[in-house]
């Protein structure tokens, strides 16, 4: 945790050092760039100041030795003394030629020129300096804006810092937690403490926890409900074994109920690793999907189940040649597995409908528990008449596969039907 602390810390510290960096070089070039506007406006106004009064007996006692003047009449020049200084040896007429309009800037021997000019009476005065002046205002500007920056950067550091103490320390108390979530079977409450982002991570955390544990106790209670499911094949077998060798069961009429168990057995084996392999079924790229001819495949299988039980009449009604999208074996494994369900409560009748979108199998046998009908398509959960089984199970998880759904309908008083929809 410490190395996590730490890790943060710099982190924090190094945004802190980008930032500050950011915004130094923001201030420092962008925005005197942004407020030269500005300065130039200030300066034009200083420019044109002493024009009023400029003539050519005063020309050469400059106000200041940043600014120039010229001063022109009947086509002869006078300047300034420290015009050459100003200019670097530049020529007065070619310096004169360059200024268009009343003020401007311009470049002149690589080096930019601010002027301001007047014309009255045949008489042009101008006002002149270089960059120095705008150069100034920009560093003036640096130098009073830099300790306010400064001191802001500070206080916001300071805060980030006290900040970051705070939600390290809650993230430090939160990793606590989460090293000891298995503790106890997922028992271990992540305890809502904090009142900002940290609290939810820790609600998302917790769902997980919750979530974690269910599987966890439903995944020992699928455990128990397996082994009690292969106990009891396994057990008759070996109950019927020891008679035949005790000599006190018939062999043929042994064998003949071994042989249903083990049968039994078999198929709940096929059917626990038919389930465990559709786990691995994400989406149906898994699958080579195609058109299938819902009709024959169940009358295929209604003729196999037909021969278990001949009191139950079998009704089939097709409204137009169906065809839906999967694989054969797959609807081959649903169909079966519903009929399975239905001859085993079925009265008198077992009836299939098939419609454009719909597949409908019902049985005549009593009605499903509400309590029942939320978990039936849950693996090894008890249905109605105590059993384990993976068969509704399958069927869910064969259907979702192929985009396509199933809900329990309970009819009045007694019966039951099981409809296939499209999605």
């Amino acid at each position: 945790m410490k190395y996590i602390k730490s890790k943060l810390s710099h982190q924090l510290l190094s945004n802190i050092i980008i930032d500050f960096s950011i915004i130094l070089i923001s201030v420092g070039i962008i925005l005197p760039n942004t407020m030269l506007p500005i300065y130039e406006k200030n300066l034009y106004n200083y420019l044109k100041q002493p024009l009023d009064f400029l003539d050519e007996d005063i020309i050469d006692n400059s106000i200041s030795s940043e600014i120039g003047y010229i001063y022109v009449y009947n086509d002869v020049l006078s300047y300034s003394d420290n015009f050459n200084e100003l200019v670097k040896n530049g020529k007065v007429s070619d310096f004169l030629s360059l200024i268009k309009g009343t003020y401007g800037n311009f470049y002149y021997r690589g080096q930019k020129y601010y002027y301001y000019t007047t014309m009255n009476d045949s008489i042009q005065r101008v006002a002149f300096t270089n960059n120095s002046y705008i150069i100034r205002c920009k560093k003036d500007s640096w130098s009073h804006i830099f300790p306010i920056i400064f001191l802001t950067l500070i206080i916001v550091s300071f805060i980030l810092i006290s900040w970051s103490s705070v939600v390290v320390k809650k993230i430090e108390k939160l990793k606590n937690k989460i090293d000891h979530i298995d503790d106890d079977t997922y028992n271990h409450t992540i305890e809502d403490s904090a009142d900002d982002e940290i609290r939810s991570l820790e609600l998302a955390i917790e769902d997980m926890r919750i979530s974690l544990k269910n599987q966890e106790e439903y995944r020992n209670q699928m455990y128990q409900n397996i082994s009690h499911d292969f106990k009891t094949p396994l057990t008759v077998i070996e109950s019927y074994i020891e008679a035949v060798e005790d000599g006190v069961e018939d062999s043929n009429n042994a064998l003949k109920i071994i042989k249903e168990q083990t049968i039994k057995l078999e198929n709940k084996v096929h059917s626990l690793l038919y389930l465990n392999k559709l786990d691995y079924f994400k989406d149906l790229k898994a699958l080579e999907l195609k058109e299938v001819d819902i009709e024959e495949i169940i009358n295929t299988s209604v003729e196999k189940f037909k021969y278990r039980n001949t009191n139950i009449n079998f009704v089939i009604q097709f409204s137009n040649h169906t065809k839906f999208l999967g694989t054969v074996d797959s609807w081959e494994t649903i169909i079966d597995n519903l009929l399975n369900n239905a001859v085993r409560y079925a009265e008198k009748e077992i009836k299939i409908t098939v419609k454009k979108n719909q597949i409908t199998v019902y049985n005549d046998g009593p009605n499903i528990d509400n309590d029942l009908i939320e978990g039936i398509f849950v693996p090894f959960r008890k249905g109605v008449k105590g059993e384990f089984g993976l068969g509704l199970s399958i069927v869910k998880k064969t259907l979702t596969m192929m985009k396509c759904d199933i809900v329990i309908k309970n009819h009045n008083k007694k019966g039951v039907s099981f409809v296939i929809y499209k999605k």
